[in-house]
């Protein structure tokens, strides 16, 4: 091998080893300041969180801008990094500008959660803590509203994400906006027993109940049907939002027990067949 090739590949690797070098120590102090930037991140989403809290911000917008400050943050932090390895910001711009139609075309229906959020934010049909009913059949308290997402926690204690664009654009039941909500409660009895004493039974019932509100609109019990084989007697009465269910179920329960204790009986569906020989 003669001199000059030799001094050539002596030049190539020991050019190859300072670029590894350079870019060694580049990509090293990419991942401390990014290991930095996501621990710093993370607690100024913290603090950020903890002014809001002391600012007593209603907590369905806390937990929308905390995620959105936390996700603007972490972007930040990237492009850092990025920049730091060695990639130019003309790049990272250049080629963002040039993904960013394809991105808004794959991320269409992420885009319309965001925007969804933000609706639910400035109109507020529901908040943190409401129950809620939707068009799809979902039911629950609302526990966070986040940027894409809203988080329901169900009577038995599943957690549901639904997206902030299809919550926004459906139809909404808020259980607890008003604050009071009116139960109807049906009761059948068979014919032939007595329906004044089954309202007297049913008001006073009521009437023993603190829960159940009487200042403004009384509880009233009347006949709705005449069915097949039975009396349907209905009674509504007011309650406040978080009594609903509880005091729903404390009455048929009650009901049913003083009932049977003054006789009034149950119908049952019957079933006659007739034999002609």
């Amino acid at each position: 091998m003669e001199t000059t090739d030799f001094n050539h590949m002596f030049d190539v690797i020991r050019l190859f080893l300072a670029s590894s070098v350079t870019f060694g120590i580049k990509l090293l102090t990419g991942i401390v300041l990014l290991l930095i930037g996501l621990w710093l991140e993370k607690r100024i989403t913290n603090s950020f969180q903890k002014i809001m809290v002391t600012r007593k911000v209603e907590p369905s917008l806390l937990s929308f801008l905390t995620s959105l400050v936390s996700i603007v943050l972490k972007i930040f932090v990237v492009v850092i990094v990025l920049t730091t390895v060695g990639v130019e910001m003309t790049s990272i711009i250049a080629v963002l500008g040039a993904a960013s139609l394809a991105i808004g075309m794959a991320l269409s229906g992420t885009l319309q959660n965001f925007a969804g959020g933000v609706v639910i934010l400035l109109l507020k049909p529901f908040k943190v803590n409401d129950f809620i009913e939707t068009e799809k059949g979902y039911s629950g308290t609302v526990t966070d509203i986040q940027i894409f997402t809203t988080r329901l926690k169900t009577a038995d204690n599943k957690i549901i994400y639904l997206p902030n664009g299809s919550l926004a654009n459906g139809v909404i039941t808020n259980c607890n906006q008003e604050g009071t909500r009116r139960v109807d409660c049906s009761y059948a009895i068979s014919y032939g027993c007595d329906v004044e004493m089954a309202r007297k039974i049913i008001l006073d019932l009521l009437h023993k109940d603190s829960r159940v509100l009487r200042r403004q609109i009384k509880p009233v019990v009347f006949v709705q049907t005449l069915d097949d084989n039975s009396v349907k007697i209905t009674v509504r009465f007011w309650v406040l939002s978080d009594d609903f269910a509880s005091v729903q179920t404390d009455l048929n329960e009650s009901v049913y027990t003083e009932f049977g204790k003054h006789g009034l009986q149950y119908p049952f569906s019957l079933l006659r067949v007739h034999l002609e020989q």
